[in-house]
């Protein structure tokens, strides 16, 4: 009995003891405990995303991955899988199995190693959510008074929806529904039971049982996992056995990215980064919607990397990528594995040249796949010399590729094609006329290559684009689609740019008095400068500041005529939108909304609209939030009006709708020409090849092309859609050069020249005609105001002839002329708005 009682008080003793130390040790780390509480609202850390319009996912920031799901949207047998694997007693303890904590305990005392043992799932969250990965003593002691508070706090299920979600799973996957992703490429719902126990036997150490980097030990780990199940009664025998027969086959997925477009995702991550700051930004699980049309954007994309590989071609082949061997043959293994270490670049793929026979060549590509390369995809191939000068015609494969080469190849829906990285570079966007939506962006051919987005950075000369703005200045100067101006050499130079500045025809080529809409369409320069000088400098360049260009853009002197200022494409589409939208600028933007990661809405467009007060159906006065492309709105409350089924802002109406009418029709000129081809009076405007192509009359548009050809443009509209194309080196110094050869084997120094309508022309006429396609034709009638006589073809005068001669055109009521045209006409009175000694010389 003696020693009974010394045992008795012994334990009692060690208890009090215990318990002592217990408490202790809570005081001790009572002032590091962390407010638990916070987990009945914690917010998970997930990624910001940006999508189109129609939702489609563009692009993803942020180094964790996390998808939240509810616990019911967790498969059953996974929560099982995780339960046998790592908390067999989960529902049963209250955050800390004592057997757990005790085998800990002995393996240190027995080993010396401060190794975790079986820590449980809420010791986990504790963990994940509060403390670092340190094995220590003090934060084992952290984590189990965790746990506890943990436990009082939240329910079971709170717990394991905290953990399922928080969990770290290797690959930057937090959490099961990002595993699944990034392993499977599945939702959760649809992983199968060898999946899930794949994912399930992941805590214990993502890395090194990761099934991409270590597929050996990541099936011996699921196996354990089925067993486990398997043991506590969560799966049959038969289901255990037809899960360890699946093979485990786990790669890795990215962003499940539905829509590339890389330029404009970076423009909205640049915002919420300036907003919100880079943590908020990435980890607070914004969704960004923009005003992108996921159909839209991709035809502009392909146009744009159509336009500019045949722009390529047309300079020649510049050579190999690289010559991989020259005597002794690598083998297929060894050619695979260079092919392996050069990523595509948009729709090309690398290739080595394995045989040459004739007019065709065999090429093994990366997959070690062998295919051919006819004539049709070879031919192009004339050797580059310069910019200006290709090399003679080929005869046979081998006089363009050797055995050994690493080259470029491509599918261009017909056949395979030798094709290489272009050197020219390129850009487009399109609008909405109506509210200034940015529908498409391409900032460049490939963000690969270079992240420089030419559409908002990138400041260009605008050459002939700027033409449309120059004479609706000189109609808002009393000028008419009938007017004659001089096309003749100018002789008087613009004294102030230092030198004789003698502005000149391309090509040079004059046709005395011609009236403003043949000027325009057809693009004739000494035109544009006498309608600049009837307007004046000052006046012109203030209508130019007008329409969205800035000032300081401007040069002071004559040369702004011909468009020496250099601009953005977004610019010159806003600038161009307000011909297609009846003379309203509007602000440019491309995000519509943002929500938080609860789908609430925290911020919405509040864009500018083509519309004027009488037009408006409801009108309020709101607070204004708008998300305008880089600023918000300087006033706090505006009128709001509902106009085109939007919501917005009134735009300011900078021309009248009788001007952009006019405008717009003398851009239909461009493309359409005009005249009587029977009679041999047709002319064509500079963009004949849009109406070959795209044959609709709805559609607008002005080429552009500066001094020796270093930038061409097209602009262009339809009553739903402007667009922008520019093409050019990003090297300001490099021409795009000449193309086309005469008989005699020369450049052909008229029509082989780069130009806005053979270059950047094409691509706005793809992009358009893809867009346009399968929509009605919308002819707009003229606005009120506006009034049609027949004129004389000639002398602009109105005219009682009904034949070739003569046709209907469209005047600003008061401005149609009053004197009809004689049989016979003293030339000089054809001419009414230049100085005399300007007028034949």
């Amino acid at each position: 009995m003696k020693w009974l009682k010394r045992i008795v008080i012994a334990l009692f003793s060690l208890a009090l003891l215990g318990i002592g130390a217990i408490v202790a040790a809570y005081f001790y780390v009572l002032p590091d405990l962390p407010d638990v509480s916070t987990l009945k609202n914690v917010q998970l850390q997930t990624p910001l995303r940006i999508y189109s319009s129609d939702g489609k996912l563009i692009s993803q920031f942020g180094e964790k991955r996390r998808i939240p799901l509810k616990l019911d949207e967790v498969p059953k047998p996974l929560l099982q899988a995780f339960i046998a694997t790592e908390d067999t007693r989960f529902y049963e303890h209250g955050g800390i199995d004592p057997v757990g904590v005790l085998r800990a305990a002995l393996v240190m005392l027995t080993t010396g190693e401060k190794k975790q043992g079986a820590s449980t799932i809420t010791m986990q969250v504790a963990r994940n959510f509060f403390l670092t990965r340190d094995k220590t003593i003090i934060r084992k002691v952290k984590e189990i008074f965790i746990s506890y508070h943990i436990e009082e706090l939240l329910t079971k299920d709170e717990i394991l929806e905290l953990y399922v979600n928080r969990i770290y799973l290797g690959q930057r996957a937090y959490g099961v529904g990002a595993a699944a992703q990034v392993y499977f490429g599945k939702d959760v719902k649809d992983l199968t039971l060898s999946e899930m126990s794949m994912i399930a036997g992941l805590p214990k150490a993502p890395s090194t049982l990761n099934p991409i980097t270590s597929p050996s030990r990541a099936l011996a780990r699921r196996n354990l996992v089925l067993m486990r199940m398997n043991e506590v009664g969560y799966i049959s025998q038969a289901e255990y056995q037809a899960a360890l027969q699946e093979p485990l086959i786990a790669k890795y997925h990215g962003a499940e990215i539905d829509l590339y477009a890389p330029y404009i995702s970076e423009m909205a991550r640049d915002y919420m980064v300036q907003k919100y700051g880079e943590e908020e930004a990435y980890t607070n699980g914004y969704n960004v919607y923009t005003t992108i049309s996921s159909d839209i954007q991709l035809k502009a994309q392909q146009a744009l990397r159509n336009n500019v590989y045949a722009y390529d071609e047309r300079h020649g082949y510049r050579g190999p990528a690289a010559v991989l061997w020259t005597n002794e043959k690598l083998d297929l293994i060894e050619i695979k594995n260079e092919l392996a270490k050069v990523a595509s670049v948009q729709e090309l793929n690398p290739a080595a040249v394995i045989s040459i026979t004739g007019q065709q060549a065999n090429v093994i590509t990366a997959n070690g796949e062998t295919k051919v390369l006819t004539w049709d995809g070879l031919k192009w191939a004339r050797k580059f010399i310069t910019d200006k000068r290709q090399g003679s015609v080929p005869k046979s494969a081998a006089d363009i590729l050797k055995v050994g080469e690493r080259i470029w190849i491509r599918d261009n829906g017909q056949y395979l094609q030798l094709s290489q990285v272009p050197e020219v570079a390129s850009a487009t966007v399109s609008l909405d006329p109506q509210n200034g939506a940015i529908r498409s962006l391409v900032g460049g051919y490939s963000f690969s290559q270079s992240q420089y987005n030419r559409v908002t950075q990138a400041k260009r000369q605008l050459g002939s684009n700027i033409k449309p703005f120059i004479y609706a200045a000189a109609l808002e100067k009393g000028f008419t689609l009938a007017t004659l101006i001089n096309n003749a050499p100018i002789n008087q130079p613009d004294i102030s740019q230092g030198t004789a500045w003698r502005p000149k025809n391309s090509p040079d080529i004059y046709g005395g008095p011609t009236r403003l809409r043949v000027g325009l369409a057809q693009s004739i320069n000494v035109m544009s400068v006498r309608a600049m000088r009837h307007v004046g400098l000052d006046a012109t360049i203030a209508e130019l500041i007008k329409f969205g260009f800035d000032p300081n853009d401007l040069p002071r002197n004559e040369s702004i005529a011909l468009g020496s200022s250099s601009v953005t494409p977004l610019q010159v589409a806003t600038a161009f939108n307000v011909f297609a939208n009846g003379g309203f600028l509007i602000e440019p933007f491309y995000i519509d909304r943002v929500e938080d990661a609860y789908a609430n809405v925290i911020e919405k467009a509040n864009p500018t609209l083509a519309c004027k007060p009488s037009q408006n159906v409801n009108q309020a006065l709101v607070s204004s939030n708008p998300m305008t492309f880089g600023e918000t709105s300087t006033l706090p409350s505006e009128p709001i009006t509902q106009c085109f089924g939007q919501t917005g802002r009134y735009a300011p109406q900078i021309i009248s709708e009788q001007t952009a009418f006019l405008i717009t029709e003398a851009l239909k000129s461009v493309i359409w020409g005009g005249g009587d081809w029977s009679h041999g009076t047709g002319w064509q405007g500079t963009a004949w090849r849009a109406a070959k192509l795209i044959k609709r009359h709805d559609i607008a548009g002005k080429t552009g092309t500066t001094n020796e050809s270093r930038d061409t443009w097209f602009s262009g509209f339809s009553p739903i859609i402007t667009s922008t194309f520019w093409v050019g080196f990003d090297d300001h110094g490099r021409q795009l050069g000449r193309t086309a050869w005469n008989a005699n084997g020369e450049p052909d120094q008229i029509t082989g020249a780069e130009a806005g309508a053979k270059t950047a022309g094409p691509g706005w006429n793809e992009f358009m005609n893809s867009v346009l396609k399968g929509t009605p034709e919308i002819i707009s009638a003229p606005p009120e105001g506006i009034v049609s006589v027949r004129i004389d073809l000639a002398t602009g005068k109105l005219t009682r002839k009904t034949d070739y001669t003569s046709a209907f055109e469209y005047f600003i009521s008061g401005t149609e002329p009053k004197e009809y045209t004689s049989e016979t006409q003293d030339e000089n009175s054809l001419f009414i708005d230049a100085p005399a000694d300007d007028l034949f010389q």
